[in-house]
């Protein structure tokens, strides 16, 4: 079995916080996909995988920000789980990282795995969706899979940036139909196309949580 610890810890704790699921119809039973939700608070980390490894007993391998890796523990965390770094601020080794963990994503989806994204790449302060970077386009182009957006409705009322504990509320996560990028495979991967499909997927998002993507 996939995350025994994930199944009987974690699994537990963010259904505690969980008012409701609703699409888990939606979730593709077989091969692999990129999952993409919106991001404003730590807990939306486990409320995805959460949500899709008791139901597929499969892997989600997260993008996450090179620099929480050079933590020790939190780096043995993220290594455990398979997380992928990524640097979506510009460094002077952040071409290298993410073309590594472009293969890396790539690889793990022809095994019929999970990829993880929040396209904006960081967490919003308030709750409202942030302009999205466009890895997830370029990753979701080169592999060839569908996009499943994810809208997760009240996890900033429960662990807010900076917040060290969780409060007793309640999050909503809605799951919507996969996006199948199909029409777009054989075109030049230019920056306006990548930019598009961002769109096309933050606006899918968009409409999960009850907002509108303005980028």
């Amino acid at each position: 079995m996939v995350y025994l610890i994930t199944k009987s810890t974690i699994l537990l704790f963010t259904r505690f916080y969980t008012r409701k699921i609703n699409g888990i119809e939606n979730v593709p039973r077989k091969g692999g996909f990129i999952v993409a939700g919106n991001h404003s608070s730590y807990l939306d980390d486990f409320l995805i995988p959460s949500v899709l490894i008791p139901l597929l007993d499969k892997k989600v391998h997260f993008y996450v920000k090179s620099s929480y890796f050079k933590n020790y523990f939190i780096g043995r965390f993220l290594k455990f789980y398979e997380s992928i770094p990524v640097d979506s601020e510009k460094s002077w080794n952040h071409e290298k990282t993410n073309k590594i963990a472009l293969e890396n994503a790539s690889h793990f989806l022809k095994k019929g795995d999970i990829i993880g994204i929040f396209p904006e790449g960081s967490r919003s302060h308030n709750g409202i969706l942030q302009k999205a970077k466009t890895g997830i386009a370029k990753l979701a182009l080169l592999a060839g899979v569908n996009v499943l957006p994810i809208g997760i409705i009240g996890s900033n009322s429960i662990l807010p940036r900076g917040a060290k504990f969780p409060r007793f509320k309640k999050c909503e996560v809605n799951i919507g139909k996969p996006i199948n990028l199909r029409k777009y495979h054989g075109k030049k991967i230019t920056k306006p196309l990548l930019e598009k499909i961002t769109r096309e997927i933050m606006h899918e998002i968009a409409k999960l949580i009850g907002q509108k993507y303005n980028f």
